[in-house]
């Protein structure tokens, strides 16, 4: 069975590993062949409390191939547990897959602008919306533009990744949704001013793992795992977003100077990365409340977020 490295510190294997990098593959073997029951409660911590008793196991070599990686990557990207069943018999002729597969989902010179319209909101009637698109990729991101997009202003910015919990449904266990709604004030507030701002909403659900997987996350969280300990026991990267999307959507709009809606340094390094210039860093200070105080440190204090 194919696990990654975090989730087999969780079973206990960490030793037979103990150099692993968190989310590298790890593959082991068990002292029976596995039923898909025993499959399921290696791969979901929901039924560690159930199954508390697994086993024995022990780690094999990986093969001299980026398989595993790959494997991995492609179930985070599903928004699936990453762990697999390895039949070394397989019944059907199996379909190659290969890294390079994987590296043209994210190659920065398919996407595109899809569709672009003017689109009236409640923060600014003077709004458009562009929708980006990649051949290799179903999700569709997009920009939302308050006010006139001119070549002689600094647009402020905001990258926003997608929380239906937070965006949609007003949870208080994350800032997402008061974050969101400040920054379409603020760029509102711009717009009248004679400037514009830019929303970039990214389709990564959960920093990336996916809607399932993040609230399989918000389940650990209520035992008390804090969310970066939530996403290692679910064998996922506690960030998996892919901000350098931001800076080709930036680049296909024309805009190559903004001023920068964040707290988090990641976004300001992988804008820059991407030949973005970023003249300023504008703090948020929003949507914070006692649901949410524990998550808010975490970010400060194990993901690295600035200080408002």
């Amino acid at each position: 069975m194919l696990i990654s490295a975090a989730r087999a510190q969780t079973l206990k294997l960490a030793n037979q590993r103990a150099a692993a990098v968190p989310h590298s593959p790890v593959l082991i073997e068990g002292g029976e062949a596995f039923t898909l029951d025993l499959a399921r409660a290696v791969s979901d911590p929901a039924l560690d409390l159930a199954n508390p008793m697994k086993g024995p196991f022990r780690a094999l070599p990986l093969p001299e191939h980026d398989w595993p990686q790959t494997a991995l990557e492609i179930a985070r990207r599903a928004g699936i547990l990453p762990a697999f069943l390895i039949d070394p018999d397989p019944a059907d002729q199996p379909v190659m897959v290969t890294a390079a597969d994987l590296a043209a989902f994210s190659a920065p010179d398919t996407l595109r602008i899809a569709a672009r319209t003017r689109l009236p909101t409640a923060a600014a009637e003077q709004a458009e919306i562009a929708i980006f698109r990649s051949p290799a990729d179903m999700r569709e991101h997009a920009a939302l533009i308050i006010g006139r997009q001119s070549s002689d202003a600094t647009p402020l910015v905001r990258v926003h990744s997608e929380c239906l919990t937070g965006d949609v449904f007003g949870s208080l266990k994350c800032d997402c949704g008061p974050q969101l709604d400040a920054a379409l004030h603020v760029f509102a507030q711009e717009a009248d001013r004679g400037g514009y701002g830019v929303v970039l909403y990214l389709r990564q659900e959960g920093r990336g793992i996916g809607l399932v997987n993040k609230l399989r996350a918000y389940r650990l969280q209520e035992q008390g795992h804090d969310t970066v300990d939530a996403n290692r026991r679910l064998g996922l990267p506690d960030e998996a977003r892919d901000f350098p999307i931001a800076g080709r959507m930036l680049s296909l709009l024309g805009i190559p100077r903004i001023k920068l809606l964040t707290n988090n340094p990641a976004k300001l390094s992988a804008l820059q990365e991407q030949g973005i210039e970023i003249v300023e860093r504008v703090p948020l200070n929003t949507g914070n409340n006692p649901h949410n105080a524990r998550y808010l440190a975490t970010k400060r204090d194990r993901s690295g977020h600035l200080l408002p």
